[in-house]
């Protein structure tokens, strides 16, 4: 039985009709760039937050370089983070000119170990940066407690957290805002790339408008920042609209599907995801963890089942950022995450067979190795 990782086409073929209408009417408007679907998603995505403000950019790495430059972070500053995580969270913060100061993360959840920032703070230390990860958040509280009694400013990188809260309290309530990737394989994804900034703050907010378009100000042809170009295709926006109306529900399935697999693996010789108390989990991944992790990967293949390895390499590994790290054995945690982790499909359009038939594999190779 086939068991695809992702299946993008099923979102299109489920809600067809009405994306093919509003692609449609886009493009039949000739109003491409800053329309009402672009006004209209960032008021619903900022409404799903809780927060005051949207701001619509080209996509979710844009996202996290915007909202730095508003905060002010650049050449001196230090921003703390992980190392385990896309590569887009770290060179955003290379790319203003500051310093990543990596911490451990907990071998648990796979997010910043909260407990172990205080030590990485030193006098440069300008920002936080908690990568929520796999669909649930950090634990902001905790890290919101250690900036406020440091001075320091909180960026939530909630790129895989949309619709996640800790405590009630959405992504973005902990720091001066959070940035959300909508590239085509998250649990809202666009029609290729897309990005989102939700901020309280008003100036936060005028700051990331302007810089997306230049750092144009309100009057056009007058620069106020330095800027980039950063808008969201108004036909990107249309789509994302459209599966925003399904997105409460594509979670929900995701539920249902990781139920069934913490069902059949119970007991298993694979570590299961674990959810931290507070936190709603919109199961952007599953993540199993095994110390034959390669093996396992290529028996599930025979299988027809597939995998994939969020994150192979810690980012201090990788040749661009190893002058931020300290080496081998400086995160033994991240370290071995990435020869541990591998993530199975949970998309909304498996089916309960499809997951079934992924988990009694996992099992299947417990039992045909424990035979060996």
């Amino acid at each position: 039985m086939r068991v695809p990782f992702y299946d993008i086409k099923a979102q299109y073929d489920e809600l067809a009709p009405q994306m093919d209408a509003a692609v449609h009417q886009v493009i039949s408007s000739g109003g491409y760039v800053m329309g009402p679907n672009h006004a209209g998603i960032e008021r619903e995505i900022a409404d799903l937050h809780e927060m005051k403000h949207g701001i619509a950019l080209n996509s979710g790495t844009d996202a996290l370089r915007i909202l730095m430059d508003a905060a002010g972070i650049g050449h001196g500053d230090e921003v703390i983070t992980t190392a385990f995580t896309f590569v887009a969270s770290v060179e955003t913060i290379v790319q203003t000119g500051a310093k990543p100061v990596f911490v451990d993360i907990d071998p648990h959840t796979f997010n910043i170990d909260a407990a172990k920032i205080q030590a990485a703070i030193t006098p440069r230390t300008k920002a936080i940066l908690p990568i929520h990860l796999f669909g649930q958040m950090a634990e902001a509280e905790k890290i919101a407690e250690i900036a406020c009694a440091n001075n320091l400013v909180v960026l939530e990188d909630a790129a895989q957290a949309l619709a996640c809260t800790r405590h009630g309290k959405p992504a973005g309530h902990y720091g001066i805002g959070a940035g959300f990737s909508f590239y085509v394989t998250k649990n809202l994804g666009a029609a290729g790339d897309g990005g989102m900034i939700v901020t309280n703050s008003d100036e936060i907010a005028e700051a990331c408008r302007s810089i997306r378009v230049h750092g144009m100000g309100r009057e056009r042809y007058y620069y106020d920042h330095l800027g980039y170009t950063s808008r969201l295709h108004e036909v990107q926006a249309a789509v994302l609209r459209v599966k925003l109306t399904k997105l409460a529900a594509w979670n929900a399935r995701r539920a249902e599907l990781a139920a069934i697999y913490n069902d059949v693996l119970a007991g298993s010789s694979v570590q299961l995801p674990t959810i931290l108390e507070g936190n709603n989990c919109t199961w952007h991944q599953y993540s199993i963890r095994t110390s034959r992790r390669d093996e396992l990967q290529a028996f599930l293949k025979t299988k027809e089942v597939d995998s994939m390895i969020y994150y192979p390499v810690p980012i201090h590994f990788h040749e661009p950022y190893k002058a931020f790290g300290h080496g081998a054995g400086s995160l033994p945690e991240t370290e071995l995450a990435a020869k541990e982790i591998l993530n199975l499909p949970i998309h909304p359009h498996l089916s309960d067979a499809q997951v079934r038939h992924a988990a009694e594999s996992i099992l299947a190779f417990a039992d045909q190795t424990a035979a060996v």
